[in-house]
């Protein structure tokens, strides 16, 4: 007897079909698996053998073969364990799976059936395909409900799929109500409110958000460095419903996924240990990075300088192209990773560098050398820098908030907007994005305007680079004050953000 099941894998953050073709024929007793199986795979017969026994369906001593069609891509994971256990009830004709259905999901030894991981983007590709009805785990049903026109049904056990298929048990379609998740989005238990002083980084986180433009504070420890980079994602706007589905699909093939839907934009802090690998992603079966992870976030590297170099390197081209590519034998994936970088370093090794209230004890080789960690390369792809210096003590004492985060993300909302509108026809979306012909195009300044950036430039000694990059920050200065045209004022503030000179000694 032979029966075709549908299922799926996951490559990258896409998924692709996958035929799951069960043959069942008289011979030695033999279960095998073939179709580039990984070992989680191969080790399915064991856990569908039990699975079935356990839950009270007895697997005749006959040769079962398992082929994973297509059988020139590379499987992975457990969620085969559900698609196989039933094939084998439908070749000894327990039931039948209707034509149209997708099956996944793990089984545990018990029958029942456990949790995996890339339901969503296997969903969403697959309905592409014309499948429209997916049997997938019960904890994993709300993560395949919220794509519109299909119907996603999640089981607990194995006795419970065959008694639905028998016409034994009714179960209603699970769907979610996307609208009122993201509704949801804009609530925070931090609020950049509560940062005393520091009108100017405030001003540059706001900036940065406003236009996507890298950030890096410096400054000696304890000035709120840390504190501001956590509230950035408290000023930026919601997420679309386009850009959640991008980063649901990401936590879902890394197996992160702790919601139907990630409403919030991601917010990642490696710690500086971590390898180039664990930056940018990997592994024999490519998995996301913490670059892909903060898609459409923020990835903040606290203490960057303690990066190692090699590992701050591997970002200069998922910064420029918004992407990674991650080669391997078996093929090639591509993760995205349009993420907003936001750093912060002390200026020296104790710290004081800088620091009105505290003696610096460092040589000035020592700063040097310290300040050098970070390569010239990394630092031209940074818009913004800015230094930040201890808050006084009366404004500390008067504990007088500013600004909330609602009333900059209402500012920041309107900057968005105009960029979209800018941008529409454009595979970009922000300022920070533009190359150099957007800059042509974009920037237009007044007549002062130009005056003023001419005697900057020689003033200043501004290298192409620099020009382009401050020319970026005063468009978005301009659109947070809807303004089409560049201005002096404009070019004013954002050379506030150059620190070089007080930064290299």
């Amino acid at each position: 007897m032979f029966c075709r099941i549908k299922s799926g894998g996951v490559l990258g953050i896409d998924g692709f079909e996958v035929d799951v073709e069960i043959d069942v024929a008289p011979g030695l007793p033999q279960f095998a698996v073939v179709g580039l199986p990984d070992k989680a795979i191969n080790e399915a017969k064991d856990r569908v053998r039990s699975a079935l026994k356990n839950a009270g369906y007895t697997i005749p001593p006959k040769k079962i073969t398992v082929n994973l069609s297509p059988s020139y891509l590379k499987k992975q994971g457990t969620l085969y364990d559900l698609p196989i256990a039933v094939g084998i009830l439908q070749t000894l004709d327990v039931l039948q799976v209707p034509e149209d259905t997708v099956i996944l999901g793990e089984l545990s030894l018990d029958g029942k059936i456990n949790k995996v991981n890339g339901v969503l983007p296997i969903v969403l590709s697959l309905k592409e395909r014309g499948y429209r009805k997916f049997f997938v785990p019960e904890s994993n049903v709300f993560e395949g409900g919220i794509v519109e026109g299909v119907e996603v049904y999640g089981f607990s056990s194995i006795k419970e799929l065959v008694e639905y298929l028998k016409g034994e048990r009714t179960k209603p379609a699970v769907k979610v109500d996307v609208e009122s998740l993201l509704k949801d989005s804009e609530s925070f238990e931090m609020d950049l409110g509560d940062v005393y002083g520091q009108t100017l980084a405030k001003r540059a986180v706001e900036i940065s958000c406003a236009g996507m433009h890298n950030l890096l504070f410096i400054g000696p420890p304890g000035t709120g460095k840390s504190m501001l980079a956590k509230r950035m994602i408290t000023v930026m706007p919601p997420l679309t419903l386009e850009e959640a589905l991008e980063i649901t699909r990401i936590y879902s093939v890394a197996g992160l996924l702790t919601s139907a839907l990630i409403t919030k934009r991601p917010f990642r802090s490696p710690h500086h240990t971590a390898s180039d690998v664990a930056l940018i992603g990997g592994g024999t079966f490519p998995m996301p990075g913490e670059i892909s992870l903060a898609h459409r976030g923020i990835l903040f590297l606290d203490e960057m300088v303690e990066f190692s170099r090699k590992t701050l390197e591997v970002l200069r081209q998922p910064i420029e192209d918004g992407y990674v590519n991650i080669t391997r034998v078996g093929g090639r994936v591509r993760f995205p990773a349009q993420f907003l970088l936001v750093g912060a370093i002390n200026p020296c090794p104790c710290g004081n560098y800088g620091n009105p209230f505290k003696v610096c004890t460092c040589s000035p080789s020592q700063i040097r050398n310290y300040q050098s960690k970070l390569s010239g390369p990394i630092l031209d792809r940074i818009d913004l820098k800015v230094w930040v210096d201890p808050v006084d003590k009366e404004e500390l004492l008067s504990m007088k908030s500013g600004e909330t985060s609602a009333q900059i993300r209402e500012r920041i909302r309107k900057a968005f907007d105009i960029q979209r509108e800018r941008f529409k026809n454009k595979p970009i979306f922000f300022n920070g994005r533009m190359s150099e012909k957007d800059v042509e195009r974009y920037c237009l300044m007044d007549k002062d305007a130009k005056i003023f950036l001419s005697d900057a430039m020689e003033k200043l000694n501004l290298t192409g680079r620099s020009y382009m990059r401050l020319l970026k920050v005063s468009r978005t200065i301009a659109d947070l004050e809807g303004d089409e045209i560049i201005r002096t004022h404009h070019l004013s503030e954002a050379l506030q953000f150059r620190v070089e000179e007080r930064l290299l000694v």
